[in-house]
């Protein structure tokens, strides 16, 4: 987009966080100026950077002018900081005028700031920066020789030659790099194929995500990135991560649990497990919130089991099915509660609930059945050890208790 001299924010794109393989360019406010296509768009994602905000667009301006003089777009996505970031950039415009502001009032976060700014840019390669000074922009300028010598991806990594962090405390570099590792865990086919996976500066060709449905959480869109994008050829360039100047740091422990969360869902909704779940239309999360709460029901279970076979020394397979009652109760509770709790609050009264509960039970009560066939089984038949033979029982209908009270029970509570 060419340089703007409008009165007005550039408007928030809506819908579906996905960017278009071909932008329409639009006018969208009153200028002059013909817009066009631009060659590089850089987001520059912010909240409350009122004191480096002026001071970052000037030093990106100043070396894309000379390297891309004409031919680029700067575009400040800002999440309506309290300090009024959005407000400082938008002055800047009359002096920057390849500069656009985006004031977002509905949504937040860093990730979804960044796609939406990719949303609204025109550029053939988009890229991202942080707006506190903490990424050194110089270094723009090597990653954009890396895109135009044919790298679909090129990532700022503190992890080559010539990069590594300032001044970090023993406890943030184990925590950068638990996550890192904790990455390769769960997402080795995505993680593995940069040095620096939790790096927040990067360009990549849009042709590489265009039309991609992108679903980031937290503050590490590089890994949507390679996670659900056509990436191919990757290059990285060193960078020294520099320590904040201005402003306090936003990493906390929420942003720690949002990264989980994220390769979680990357895991389960990409590659062959992906698959899989848009064939059979299966509800990973959902399952996994399930397993989270049987697991709570296996302590209770096998605490239980404990009391009645070996300190009362009832019969195994009484204990077993008393034990198995307490772990029933347990688990409804808390599905009731979160796994299937978008679902039971709408229908709340005490009465419902209670249909839920006998409803449960029964479900149980057949999966139950199931469960002293194999416990016997293994128990009597051959001989394993009567705590691990329950354990491979319960794990065995843990998939039926949960398919058969996703379409029979809870799925009743669902209202038009």
């Amino acid at each position: 987009m060419g340089p703007n001299q409008g009165d007005r924010f550039l408007p928030v794109p809506t819908g579906a966080l996905q960017v278009p393989a071909f932008p329409a360019v639009e006018k969208p406010f009153h200028t002059s100026l013909p817009l066009h296509p631009v060659h590089f768009s850089l987001i520059v994602p912010t909240y409350n950077e009122a004191g480096n905000i002026e001071k970052i667009v000037r030093i990106l301006s100043g070396l894309l002018d000379s390297a891309l003089p004409g031919n680029y777009e700067l575009i400040v996505v800002d999440d309506d900081s309290p300090d009024q970031t959005w407000a400082i950039a938008h002055t800047l415009i009359a002096d920057y005028p390849h500069l656009q502001v985006m004031r977002r009032q509905g949504e937040r976060g860093l990730s979804t700031a960044v796609i939406r700014g990719w949303q609204a840019a025109t550029g053939e390669i988009l890229g991202v920066i942080d707006g506190d000074l903490q990424h050194p922009p110089e270094v723009l300028l090597s990653l954009l020789a890396m895109i135009d010598a044919g790298a679909d991806l090129a990532v700022a990594s503190r992890h080559v030659a010539e990069g590594g962090v300032s001044d970090w405390s023993l406890t943030r570099r184990f925590l950068s790099r638990g996550a890192q590792i904790l990455g390769l865990i769960l997402l080795p086919g995505a993680i593995s194929r940069v040095s620096d996976p939790m790096s927040g500066y990067f360009l990549v060709r849009r042709s590489a995500i265009a039309e991609q449905p992108l679903q980031p959480l937290g503050y590490k869109i590089l890994i949507e990135v390679l996670g659900r994008g056509k990436i191919e050829q990757i290059a990285e360039v060193g960078y020294v991560f520099q320590e904040r100047e201005i402003g306090a740091s936003k990493v906390t422990w929420k942003q720690y649990q949002e990264y989980i969360r994220h390769l979680l869902r990357l895991r389960f909704s990409t590659g062959r497990v992906g698959q899989l779940r848009q064939q059979f239309n299966f509800p990973v999360g959902r399952f996994l919130r399930f397993v989270l709460v049987g697991c709570s029901g296996l302590v209770v279970d096998m605490s239980s089991l404990y009391l009645f076979f070996d300190l009362l020394g009832v019969g195994l397979t009484r204990s077993a099915m008393l034990a198995a009652e307490l772990a029933i109760i347990n688990n409804f509770c808390w599905n009731d509660r979160w796994t299937f709790g978008d679902l039971s609050q709408k229908q709340h009264q005490w009465h419902q609930v209670l249909k839920r509960l006998l409803k449960f039970n029964l479900v149980c009560l057949m999966g139950l059945v199931l469960k002293i066939l194999i416990l016997n089984a293994l128990f009597n038949g051959l001989g394993l050890n009567a705590y691990l033979a329950n354990f491979l029982a319960i794990a065995a209908v843990t998939l039926w208790n949960f398919w058969i009270n996703l379409k029979l029970n809870w799925r009743v509570t669902a209202t038009r």
